[in-house]
């Protein structure tokens, strides 16, 4: 078989009462945070702009956080742009990027037209995690360095395995949506810091319900699209820098959402900076660090993080996610990160651009291309009497399993990133819906909450 059945013949094989706990209460907090970040998305431009565009033509399934409804390839693209508006959506340490914003708003469009169980979402949702971070496997990190933007080219089969999931297609049906998939993923990491990066994503969500639909009506694909001399693989990343073999094997054992696991964030920006965010957050509170007593701050990340995060002068909101320097900034003057830091023109805080020019990012000399300890820093603080003070942390806060956010840590920005879009009691009501997701007999329940009154 291709790799592509091979993984085809998995999808279809998921059932959610074979699924560990762990796997089941990882996809629950995910898909509870990726809706609470997609809600905070909603009023950004880039989702209004895409909505604006598309136009009101009506349809099934909700756009979230509005009273709108769309078709489902337009809900997902709208709803997708929004889950990564922010940038405040989780990661994953295989995939390089963010594994639920491709899934979350495609498997809400189609099971709102479907009537699916909550059941049904998350063992489509663990099936599409599956898919995207084994393929990651066998291609990053040369697939992420060399300029992809991984959440999309390699979401876009995640979104796809989910739906043909959810509509429980046998494994011929599944291989051909994800073939179809491979001839859709797209996205570049020159967009970064501008309104395309989410709106890679909004066409993630929508191209792989899409190749799923397609797949499910009789389309064709090469399911040999992945290791074909003219495939992903080879177009992708190129002759001797990936590895097939990895992406088909030990599909669950274990679920990549349980180990290594998934990240939440619990700072709205770029995940790149959050280890030196956090370093610098652990010395403030040790050490007090008015912002008048530094004379020089010296930020070391990995090289891979560094290449998107060496920001000295931002331009946009959006711009200051991916400016480390921006973004220690903050921590420095506020002792916190929140999403006001983005808005408006609050990126040309004249403190905070005082404060920029005492703030230097380089790669950490230590952690080269293949080091462990790629999802670390180390922050030095030096204050104008001399003393200085060091920090170095292996990994953020949130970082997977082995570091989670504390449950009130996830639910307070859950509610706060909800509360953007939706008034109190809905807030609470969604909350609680999604904490018991796998117990509702319909996610149009669900949906229905995220939906704003009149």
């Amino acid at each position: 078989m291709t790799i592509l059945e091979t993984l085809a013949e998995h999808i279809a094989a998921t059932r959610y009462d074979e699924l560990p706990l762990e796997a089941v209460d990882w996809a629950r907090t995910a898909i509870l945070d990726t809706v609470g970040v997609t809600l905070a998305g909603a009023g950004e431009p880039c989702a209004a702009i895409v909505a604006g565009v598309i136009g009101s033509g009506g349809g099934a399934c909700l756009i979230f956080g509005s009273d709108r409804r769309a078709t489902p390839l337009d809900a997902a693209l709208i709803n997708g742009t929004a889950a990564h508006a922010l940038d405040f959506d989780d990661v994953s340490n295989s995939m390089g990027g963010h594994p639920s914003a491709p899934l979350v708003p495609a498997l809400f469009a189609l099971g709102e037209v479907l009537d699916s169980s909550g059941q049904d979402f998350v063992s489509a949702y663990v099936a599409g995690f599956e898919t995207e971070t084994r393929i990651a496997r066998g291609v990053n990190f040369h697939h992420y360095e060399k300029g992809w933007h991984p959440t999309a080219t390699l979401g876009v089969f995640g979104a796809a395995a989910a739906c043909c999931r959810l509509m429980r297609l046998d494994a011929a049906r599944a291989a051909t949506a994800l073939a179809i998939a491979a001839s859709l993923a797209a996205g570049i990491k020159a967009n970064f810091g501008t309104m395309t990066q989410p709106l890679h994503v909004g066409h993630t969500a929508r191209d792989g319900l899409f190749a799923a639909l397609l797949a499910r009506d009789g389309f064709t694909a090469n399911a040999g699209a992945l290791e074909h001399q003219q495939g992903f693989l080879e177009v992708f990343n190129g002759a001797g820098s990936y590895d097939a073999a990895r992406i088909v094997a030990d599909w669950g054992r274990p679920w990549d959402i349980v180990s290594p696991g998934l990240g939440i964030k619990q700072h709205p920006c770029c995940g790149s900076t959050h280890p030196a965010v956090d370093a610098l957050l652990a010395l403030r509170r040790e050490h007090g660090l008015p912002a008048d007593r530094i004379e020089r701050i010296d930020s070391w990340t990995h090289p891979r993080r560094l290449a998107h995060t060496n920001r000295p002068d931002p331009q946009s909101g959006l711009d200051a996610k991916f400016s480390v320097q921006y973004c220690l900034a903050r921590a420095v003057l506020e002792g916190q990160i929140v999403l006001e830091d983005f808005e408006g023109e609050r990126f040309r805080d004249a403190d905070a651009r005082t404060l920029m020019r005492r703030i230097h990012a380089a790669p950490h000399p230590d952690m080269g291309p293949d080091s462990a300890e790629h999802l670390g820093a180390e922050v030095r603080v030096t204050l104008r009497d001399g003393q200085v003070l060091t920090q170095r942390i292996g990994a953020a806060l949130g970082r997977g399993p082995d570091n989670p956010l504390p449950q009130q840590v996830l639910l307070g920005k859950f509610r706060n990133c909800a509360a953007r879009a939706l008034p109190e009691a809905k807030v609470a009501q969604l909350q609680d819906l999604l904490l018991r997701l796998e117990e509702q007999p319909s996610v149009r329940t669900v949906a229905a909450a995220a939906r704003r009154p009149r």
